[in-house]
């Protein structure tokens, strides 16, 4: 007795597919929703509709990205579907072949030289009638309507040129402050080589401050602005306005007016006249008693 060999039903890849995804909890919209693949295509998928999908290769591809969204082999999704899909591949449309028409059924060559010069007298006809029109003279008593001045033509105005960008970058380290002129700090930091800082272009009257000028390069736009100041200098107040860089060496911002004071007055030595005129000082009785007394003056003539 021959022994049966009773073939064992594997699932298909729409059905793996759904029993893995029934398995996780998860929805078509959720596979939609991380596979990216239109929620119709995966229905397709796994009832087998081969005729609703694209080419064989977007629908492995498919099959694919479902596959490692629900935790299965994607390379063994893909081999079987590729089988699936070979015993049933959508029918090809086979394009028509219309035979030869008869000799018989074709139109009669005088109806149709018939026909052509109907075409020819109709369009001579026509093209007459419009010539005709054209010859007429206009009425003498319309009002002549003068057409209106055509507008002048705007002028297209520039757009406003882009302010240039002001960018400061450190080629050693170096300490820098940039604010605004007796405003707030827009930058304070300690830089290292290579790092940089765009000015922003909403700044009105920046200033730099710096101990080490010679560490700075100070680009305006694709320009290389001089230096602001000799090395080993501490320099303040430097502004960064574009202009005033490419001006030379970021010319310092107008200083704060200072109140003049009055010059000091010395006081001058006394010389050797102003001493000999000092008056004397006050003797004591004793002493003025002791002196002789000078004779009265004579006042008779």
């Amino acid at each position: 007795m021959d022994e049966e060999l009773v073939e064992t039903e594997v699932p298909s890849v729409g059905e793996r597919l759904r029993a893995a995804r029934e398995e996780k909890g998860m929805s078509l919209e959720d596979i939609a929703a991380q596979t990216r693949i239109p929620q119709r295509h995966l229905e397709s998928l796994e009832t087998s509709s081969w005729d609703k999908l694209p080419a064989p290769t977007y629908t492995i591809g498919f099959a694919r990205s479902y596959a490692a969204a629900v935790g299965l082999d994607r390379s063994e999704i893909s081999d079987q579907l590729r089988t699936e899909m070979g015993g049933s591949r959508p029918p090809v449309a086979v394009a028509e072949v219309f035979e030869p028409a008869d000799p018989a059924r074709t139109m009669p060559k005088g109806l149709v030289f018939g026909a052509i010069a109907a075409v020819v007298v109709l369009v001579l006809v026509m093209t007459w009638l419009n010539k005709r029109s054209l010859d007429e003279p206009a009425d003498v008593n319309a009002a002549a309507v003068e057409a209106p001045a055509p507008a002048p033509a705007a002028v297209p105005q520039a757009p406003p040129a882009a302010p240039q960008q002001v960018t400061v970058t450190a080629t050693q380290p170096v300490w820098l402050q940039i604010n605004e002129k007796g405003g707030p700090i827009l930058y304070s930091a300690m830089m290292v080589p290579n790092q940089s800082f765009t000015v922003p272009p909403t700044a009105t009257a920046p200033v730099l401050k710096t101990g080490k000028p010679e560490a700075l390069r100070i680009t305006v736009g694709n320009s290389l602005a001089p230096p602001v100041g000799p090395p080993a200098t501490t320099v303040s107040n430097v502004s960064l306005l574009p202009a005033d860089l490419m001006r030379g060496g970021g010319q310092a911002a107008t200083p704060p007016a200072t109140t003049a004071h009055a010059p000091v007055q010395r006081p001058r030595s006394m010389s050797s006249t102003s001493r000999t005129h000092r008056p004397p000082p006050p003797r004591p009785p004793a002493a003025r008693a002791a002196e002789p007394q000078a004779p009265p003056a004579n006042t008779t003539g």
